[in-house]
């Protein structure tokens, strides 16, 4: 009981924050699909993992806005070579920075840049493993483009989707192993969520 009458005070503070700043809140959990792209020499597939995040932005008074966010993204792909089997996770702390266009309250779409920073990664394999640390074979950082959208059924309660593309080889230069995809393959994730506005 405790702890229901904490969550519903921190709900209440949000809501009376923000309104009194003009600012709205967001916070958002779902799942994502994703796998790298121009990855078929080790034949990746796609893996689903998880996102949690929350976003500001100024309150709407006009068909055009804008809000920034922070996300926590596990990520990744399924691979099969001559020799492995498994899954590599990628998390990443994203920050896009988009464009809304807001038709009515309940309605959204939302486009722009998105950046991103690996935190962590690794490799479950039926194979040989791990060889090494895998941040010694990708890239640390990533941009790309984001877009999608979002409805409001009732009250502060919304879902969502989008597909964030990466324009950033994921690779480093330099041979890995295996499991490692091509040059030129780059992240590709499609996310489902459901959140809470303030």
């Amino acid at each position: 009981m405790k702890k229901i009458c904490l969550a519903v005070l921190f709900f209440q503070l949000c809501n009376t924050s923000s309104a009194q700043i003009g600012l709205n809140l967001g916070v958002k959990a779902g799942f994502n699909f994703s796998t790298v792209t121009h990855a078929s020499d080790i034949n990746a597939q796609q893996y689903t993992g998880y996102m949690i995040g929350g976003y500001i932005a100024p309150k709407p008074k006009k068909l055009l806005g804008f809000r920034s966010e922070i996300i926590l993204s596990r990520q990744g792909y399924n691979f099969h070579t001559n020799s492995t089997s498994g899954d590599v996770v990628l998390d990443y702390l994203l920050l896009p920075q988009l464009v809304t266009i807001n038709f009515t309250k309940r309605i959204q779409l939302h486009g722009g840049l998105l950046l991103a920073f690996l935190l962590n990664t690794g490799v479950d394999s039926t194979g040989n493993g791990s060889n090494g640390s895998l941040f010694n074979y990708l890239k640390r950082f990533d941009y790309g483009l984001a877009g999608g959208g979002e409805i409001t059924p009732i009250g502060g309660f919304f879902i969502g989707g989008r597909v964030n593309f990466s324009l950033q080889k994921v690779r480093r230069d330099g041979s890995g192993p295996d499991y490692i995809p091509g040059i030129d393959a780059r992240n590709n994730v499609v996310q489902v969520y459901a959140g809470w506005r303030f």
